[in-house]
């Protein structure tokens, strides 16, 4: 299985606070890897860090340490030359356009590809649309009259827009009712067979775990624990952390 994302010594500061302290780990390309911890362990840094979205100048707080993507260092590149290589990120809390239509939310996903991707974008929009029947129902519709579910459906799919190779979901199924986490749930199983990595940020341990073929545990910033999805579900130290063992 060959390597898409390999993080070498990943430091994230805020200010003299060290979020998140010299990490190292990699992602197979084709999996689902999980990253799992408790809140403020330092896993939306690192997925901001991954993203661009964090300074790199380290003595004023910033980042540290190298993100190799398909073979290129990519710390330090601006955000949207990122996504443009194929890194998408869904953020916490769906952050989607309220005013602004469905359909408009999803076009705006497809921002740095070319004109010339017109029929590959249309051809994306369709495949969304397959994937989420209700935001085609919905695509003239005002993205704020969405439920919350549909909402993070939206932003699931205006990332799929963008053509990912990787794609990193920050707790998606935060806020959504369960029947709504375990279809969230689905739709990632089914975007990784159709062939996107994905790394999943997720409070939702037990869910993250049973999906992913390989985990990792942050805890204050570092990584502690390594394994695959299975065996971290039978790890007594998870257990007892994070699945009320």
């Amino acid at each position: 299985m060959s390597v898409l994302l390999r993080v070498h010594d990943l430091v994230v500061n805020y200010g003299h606070v060290e979020a998140v302290k010299g990490v190292n780990f990699h992602l197979n390309a084709g999996e689902i890897t999980a990253l799992v911890g408790a809140n403020g362990a330092g896993k939306s840094s690192i997925l901001l860090a991954l993203s661009g979205l964090l300074k790199t100048n380290r003595s004023m707080g910033g980042t540290g340490g190298k993100i190799e993507f398909a073979g290129e260092n990519i710390r330090g590149l601006a955000p949207h030359e990122i996504v443009r290589r194929g890194l998408v990120q869904v953020a916490e809390g769906r952050a989607i356009l309220t005013t602004l239509t469905v359909r408009e939310n999803l076009e705006l996903g497809a921002y740095t590809r070319a004109r010339k991707d017109r029929v590959a974008v249309a051809n994306e929009l369709e495949r969304v649309f397959t994937l989420f029947p209700v935001l085609k129902e919905r695509a003239s519709g005002l993205a704020g009259n969405l439920s919350g579910g549909e909402q993070q459906m939206l932003a699931i799919g205006r990332a799929l827009m963008a053509a990912p190779r990787l794609l990193l979901l920050d707790e998606p199924s935060m806020g959504l009712a369960p029947l709504m986490v375990r279809e969230i749930f689905r739709v990632i199983d089914e975007i990784n067979r159709s062939g996107i990595t994905v790394l999943l940020v997720e409070q939702n341990v037990r869910q993250a775990l049973k999906l992913a073929r390989h985990g990792y545990v942050l805890e204050n910033g570092e990584m502690v624990l390594t394994d695959s999805g299975t065996n971290l579900l039978g790890n007594p130290r998870v257990i007892e952390a994070y699945l009320g063992g």
